[in-house]
Formats: C-alpha cells, sequence, structure tokens
C-alpha cells in the first residue's frame, strides 16, 4: 500500500470517528452533567495519549520541557473549549451545535487580523457572510426575520466554542512542541482542574455501564484515536488539501446518525444553515493554502 494510500485511509478513519461524535455527544449528556463527561472524557484521553507517548519514547523528554505553553494552554484545551462545546450540545439539538462549530476555521481568519497581522481578502469576506448567513438561518431554525431564537444562550455557546477552538490554535502559531506532547500536556494540566470542578459541583456519580461507556467512547475516539489518525495522515499525505477535504464528509453522516440513533428530525433549516456554512468554508479553502497553524492540520473539527 503506497503512502498517500494509507494517508487517506488515516483521514477516512479520523473523519468516519468524528461523524460520530454529535450523537456521543448527545447520548452521553443523556447520562450526566457537561463537565462530569469533560471529566470522563479527557482522563480516558490522557491516558491513551500517554501511553502512545511511553511506547515512542517521548514521555522523558516531555516531562522536562515545555510546560510553560501548557499552564496557559491547558486552560483553553481541553477545559475551557470542550467545557463550552458540551453545554451547549446540552442546550441545543446536536444537529444545530456539530453545525454552529463548523464555523471555527472562519473565526480562524477573522482573529488572525488583529492577532497575526494579516489581511483578509475579498473572498474570505464573502465567504465569511455566506458562512454567517448559514449560522442565521440554524439559529432562527428558518426563521430569518425573527430575532427570537429558541435558545439564545446555546448558539451563544456554540459560537463562544468557536472563538475559543480558532484563538487556541493562533496563540499556538508558533508552539515547537510535537503534537502528541502538546496534548498530553495541556491534557495534564487541564484534568486537575476539571477533577477539582467536578468534586466541588456535581460530585462524582456512577451512571451505570452505559453512561460510563459513553463517557469512554467520547475520549477514546473523539479527542483520541481520532487526533491520531488525522495527525498520521497529515504527516504522509503529499498535499494536506487532499486531506483536508475529507472533513466536508462528515456533516452529512453525522446527521444521518443523529436521525437514526438519537431520533433527532433533521430540520430544514440545519440543512440549508449547513450548505451555506460548507459552501462558504469551501469557498475560502478554494482561494489559498489551509492558515498557516502548524497544529491546526491535526485537530478535531467537530466540533
Amino acid at each position: 500500500m503506497t503512502q498517500e494510500r494509507q494517508a487517506m485511509l488515516c483521514g477516512l478513519g479520523a473523519v468516519a470517528l468524528w461523524s460520530t461524535v454529535a450523537t456521543a455527544f448527545k447520548v452521553a449528556l443523556g447520562y450526566m452533567s457537561p463537565v462530569e463527561l469533560m471529566w470522563i472524557a479527557a482522563l480516558v484521553s490522557w491516558a491513551l495519549m500517554g501511553g502512545l507517548m511511553v511506547r515512542q519514547g517521548l514521555l522523558s523528554d516531555a516531562l522536562r520541557r515545555g510546560w510553560r505553553t501548557a499552564a496557559w494552554a491547558g486552560l483553553m484545551n481541553p477545559v475551557g473549549y470542550y467545557l463550552v462545546l458540551f453545554a451547549a450540545y446540552d442546550r441545543l439539538p446536536g444537529q444545530e451545535a456539530m453545525a454552529l462549530n463548523y464555523t471555527w476555521a472562519l473565526a480562524m481568519a477573522f482573529l488572525a487580523v488583529p492577532l497575526l497581522g494579516q489581511r483578509l481578502t475579498r473572498i474570505d469576506i464573502v465567504a465569511g457572510l455566506i458562512a454567517y448567513a448559514g449560522v442565521w438561518v440554524i439559529a432562527t431554525r428558518g426563521q430569518v426575520l425573527n430575532v427570537n431564537f429558541a435558545d439564545p444562550f446555546g448558539v451563544v455557546l456554540a459560537l463562544a466554542s468557536t472563538l475559543l477552538w480558532a484563538l487556541y490554535w493562533l496563540l499556538n502559531a508558533r508552539d515547537s512542541r510535537p503534537p502528541l506532547v502538546a496534548q498530553w500536556q495541556n491534557f495534564t494540566v487541564g484534568l486537575p482542574i476539571l477533577t477539582a470542578i467536578v468534586a466541588f459541583g456535581p460530585g462524582f456519580t456512577w451512571y451505570g455501564w452505559a453512561g460510563l461507556g459513553s463517557g469512554i467512547y467520547v475520549g477514546l475516539f473523539e479527542m483520541g484515536i481520532a487526533f491520531i489518525l488525522w495527525q498520521l495522515a497529515v504527516q504522509r499525505i503529499s498535499r494536506t488539501a487532499r486531506v483536508a477535504n475529507l472533513i466536508f464528509l462528515s456533516p452529512p453522516v453525522s446527521l444521518l446518525l443523529l436521525y437514526l440513533i438519537v431520533g433527532e428530525p433533521i430540520l430544514p433549516s440545519t440543512l440549508v444553515g449547513l450548505v451555506l456554512i460548507l459552501g462558504g468554508l469551501g469557498l475560502q479553502q478554494r482561494q489559498k493554502a489551509p492558515p498557516p497553524v502548524s497544529q491546526s492540520d491535526v485537530t478535531d473539527t467537530s466540533v
């Protein structure tokens, strides 16, 4: 099997796993609160990445350096980003939270103007207008002239998660840590904070094996294995854009799984809004190479 083919298979595997994320979030949040889900998922992901680092001989070096960056990066990811994202999924239908979360790439392009001194092109602006028109369609559930949102705070949380995710990767533009090491260090910083939040908040509650399994699934696949597969795909592909385009396969599959497993009816407004969002993203991606944030190529986009 050629390296290109291996890369595409790894990319397809990551996208397949990310396509189950919205459904997994809704199922898991049916058992527990967002902070409890975050704690279980972070613990599982941290253990998986730690095991991989030991196998690859990266642990000793990771224990000695990189913690100054991890000290603040861990507060943003996993603590800030995932708590806000899970809270959005807890309040909104999975299809709406998933679709709104796809605007993070556009948010990154806009935030790069004040933070990195980059300029927006006309296509950037047009793409943003198209995509955020889709956000408006989804937020109003098709009643585009009516500003009485069904759950305005849920929409705010979903959009806030995109800003946090975009800001995180922009601030990490010069992070020299290997992606696996960076993720493990960030989770090492974030996990004690999440443990304290759970301990002094809802407490540690047993939700049965189904509840535990759903939390493990989120940590193992959404934050763990999918990340590793995507990293392998980006490292082995000759042109990043080839594998990056695979992410556009995820939303339709996510909607189908939400319908079949969670029982969410697919709203026409979600379909229209998602087409606009993906159209805006596709337009932006076609005009130039992906943003020069090296680690963003290996992140989860569910997201």
